[in-house]
């Protein structure tokens, strides 16, 4: 009765002359040379998070511009990670601010700003993100033109309960 082939394995005449150290073993793994990014750049998951955020910023002020054109042209949106004095706000017991405006001034535009942090705290999912952002987006710019949020975007708050 024949058990099939045997396997030897040989680490080397004299057991250890011609092996390299571990972190030089484990960068290429398998002999299938270095590895490179798992999405090409081009590609919109090869952004990072605060990348993201900041595209799905644009593309809401992009979508107003559209609407409003001439109105906020000029006006600039600003992604920041926390709001200023924070700490005081949370110790008053009042909420995180989501988003502010700032209006325009003689050689100064308006700013919208959104602040990254309080709005992915937010959000339940981060499916529920780019909803959110859009209307910060939304109620700081209708703020910034004296008006309703509905009336600056028919979109606004569609997917709130």
């Amino acid at each position: 009765m024949e058990n099939g082939p045997s396997l030897t394995v040989s680490l080397g005449g004299d057991g250890g002359g011609w092996r390299r150290p571990f972190s030089a073993r484990r960068r290429n793994r398998r002999g299938r040379g270095l590895r490179g990014d798992l999405l090409p750049a081009h590609l919109p998951g090869h952004l990072t998070r605060p990348e993201q955020f900041e595209q799905w910023v644009s593309e809401s002020a992009e979508r107003l511009e559209y609407f409003w054109g001439e109105r906020i042209e000029a006006a600039q949106f600003v992604v920041e990670d926390i709001p200023p004095h924070l700490e005081e706000l949370l110790a008053r017991g009042q909420a995180a601010p989501l988003g502010s405006f700032t209006p325009a001034a003689p050689g100064r535009p308006a700013v919208v700003t959104v602040f990254r942090h309080p709005v992915q705290m937010a959000a339940r999912l981060r499916a529920e993100l780019p909803e959110i952002i859009h209307d910060v987006v939304v109620e700081q710019t209708a703020q910034l033109l004296n008006m309703a949020p509905e009336a600056v975007d028919p979109g606004y708050g569609r997917t709130r309960p």
